[in-house]
């Protein structure tokens, strides 16, 4: 696939799973590892192992996942977890679906392949986000992971703006109401390397749960930060 594609990878302490998450990035992609404050050495052993690393000292999923969007300057761009618990190596199956014009963003539907791997209260938010997606923009997803492929230019046209956990809602959002086919394809999700720092926990879930509600609740094309 003759494509160019960078990989973002929003990065907070995340030095034990660094090593396998960019020995799976397809050849010839660039991986751009956005560091969000990490204090392990994240961001030199990701430079050392070949990565382009952005700093974005505002904290927050959404700060550090723009940051990479804005570094990025391949046709396509795609999104990741930088946790070892998705698969960089399965990116070029999204990003043939939107370069073959099948759909406009694809988002990798999470199928968990080990006990504990998606928590129940992380699932619970999940379920309940979906069905508030589709009461809003009739778009009817199974999962609102954190695995996607878009093209740069279209996603810098969404004029996202939410910087916390409501990010990648928004973005699903605004693709919606902008008139995008948004598709799903199944993906393994593995346990996690090191602790969540969102799904990990209770509290952890429904803040990012609140984020999303908030992105929600505002009338079409009007989300704020």
């Amino acid at each position: 696939m003759s494509v160019t594609v960078d990989v973002v990878l929003p990065c907070l302490d995340e030095a034990q799973a660094l090593p396998w998450v960019l020995e799976r990035i397809p050849a010839g992609w660039r991986a751009v590892v956005v560091d969000n404050g990490s204090t392990d050495g994240s961001a030199d052993l990701a430079r050392s192992l070949g990565a382009t690393v952005v700093h974005e000292p505002r904290r927050g999923f959404g700060a550090a996942c723009h940051a990479g969007l804005l570094a990025a300057d391949a046709e396509y761009v795609c999104f990741c977890d930088c946790d070892a618990s998705l698969d960089p190596g399965l990116l070029p199956d999204l990003v043939r679906r939107v370069a073959d014009g099948e759909t406009d963003l694809v988002l990798g539907r999470r199928r968990p392949q080990a006990p504990g791997a998606w928590p129940l209260h992380a699932r619970a938010g999940n379920l309940v986000l979906a069905r508030m997606l589709r009461r809003r923009t009739g778009l009817s997803l199974r999962d609102l992971g954190p695995m996607r492929a878009a093209r740069r230019k279209d996603l810098l046209g969404l004029g996202l703006t939410d910087r916390r956990s409501g990010y990648p809602l928004q973005m699903v959002v605004r693709a919606a109401d902008a008139g995008w086919r948004v598709t799903e394809l199944d993906v393994p999700y593995l346990p996690r390397t090191g602790r969540s720092k969102v799904t990990g926990t209770w509290r952890g879930t429904w803040q990012t749960v609140h984020d999303m509600r908030a992105v929600l609740a505002k009338s079409p094309g009007k989300e704020t930060a």
